[in-house]
């Protein structure tokens, strides 16, 4: 089914639904949407300031699981934006998921729509506007979203690159990469390569250390979507790996796209990755290998926008339409909209 907004294969999508993260519960729309339902903490995309408040409160340990509320999700966390099926017109997405789900749980949420987005094209933003005020029409609220990194690929060089940032920056991250002298680095096509189920294990092992130490931790894919991901030599995913002495230290799993270079899962040893400054060098590395294949953008995903913008990427804002099951709580959302994901004032 064709999707609006898409930024990368259709198996991303195919998976998540085939085998969707930890406690994740999912249901294909009559119109073809993808959505699921999840525990949500409501806390977790306010600003920091609203999450201290509320937190220092009396007795917060006791009574701070009445925050965590079980959500019906329209979207997909293994895509960049909201999967919107192309046959279905807007007016009638929103109709169908408020009725459809919009009393199925406390929260309904259509997530991560595209907003003025430069990575797609007009008619694509047009469309999610539409959903958006097809949302808004029939009693939504629209939340900030998150900030899609990205990077347009139109320098010549990795000299031309940083000669964009900052004296500070650049004397910074070319300390930084002199750890590739010491680096292996590899490319595996998904497939094949990942049948060996040590290799799997360990990958598998170096994502869930990444994701430790997330700052928000609302999915966690299975062992069972990587597999299904490595292993699908059709999607035309690469796996970078980092190696130092012969030892998997790290690894980064990206699409070649419309054109585009997507980021969208990385795994790392720690403490080998800090002390050769992966997440530097294998910026820099997406950026060439971006350059080299000709393509147009390299996308970097949602998480850690402050190094992201520290290392020359703009953020793309999304939207989110929330729907309240209890009309006082619709209300009151309307009031305290501003203090959720702050990101765009922040970084906007």
């Amino acid at each position: 089914m064709p999707f609006v907004s898409q930024l990368e294969p259709e198996s991303l999508l195919a998976q998540f639904l085939a085998h969707p993260p930890e406690g994740f519960a999912v249901q294909v729309a009559p119109s073809g949407m993808p959505t699921f339902r999840a525990p949500y903490d409501l806390l977790t995309t306010a600003d920091d300031a609203v999450r201290r408040r509320v937190a220092g409160l009396p007795l917060y340990r006791h009574w701070g699981r009445l925050l965590r509320w079980r959500t019906r999700f329209a979207g997909c966390t293994a895509t960049e934006y909201a999967p919107l099926p192309a046959q279905v017109p807007p007016a009638e997405l929103a109709q169908e998921l408020k009725t459809v789900f919009g009393r199925d749980c406390a929260l309904l949420v259509v997530k991560d729509l595209a907003h003025d987005s430069p990575l797609l094209d007009a008619a694509s933003n047009a469309h999610a506007d539409a959903v958006a005020a097809a949302c808004v029409e029939r009693g939504f609220v629209l939340l900030e979203g998150m900030g899609l990194a990205w990077v347009p690929i139109d320098f010549a060089s990795t000299d031309d690159y940083l000669a964009r940032l900052s004296p500070g920056r650049r004397k910074d991250i070319r300390r930084k990469l002199r750890a590739r002298a010491g680096l292996e680095i590899g490319c595996l096509p998904t497939g094949a390569a990942f049948a060996d189920e040590a290799l799997l294990a360990q990958c598998y092992a170096l994502f869930r250390n990444v994701h430790a130490q997330s700052e928000i931790q609302f999915d966690l894919p299975t062992a069972a979507f990587f597999r299904a991901l490595l292993q699908d030599a059709g999607s035309g995913g690469k796996v970078f790996t980092y190696r130092h002495g012969g030892e998997l230290i790290g690894w980064n799993l990206c699409y070649e796209f419309a054109g585009k270079l997507v980021d969208k899962y990385v795994g790392f040893a720690y403490p080998q990755a800090r002390e050769h400054n992966l997440y530097f060098v294998s910026w820099m590395h997406n950026l060439e290998h971006a350059r080299e294949r000709g393509l147009s953008h390299y996308v970097a995903g949602w998480t850690d926008p402050q190094i992201k913008r520290y290392l020359g990427a703009t953020l793309s804002f999304t939207r989110h339409a929330v729907y309240l099951r209890n009309p006082l709580l619709r209300m009151l959302l309307r009031r305290l909209a501003r203090h959720f994901e702050g990101e765009a004032r922040r970084y906007g």
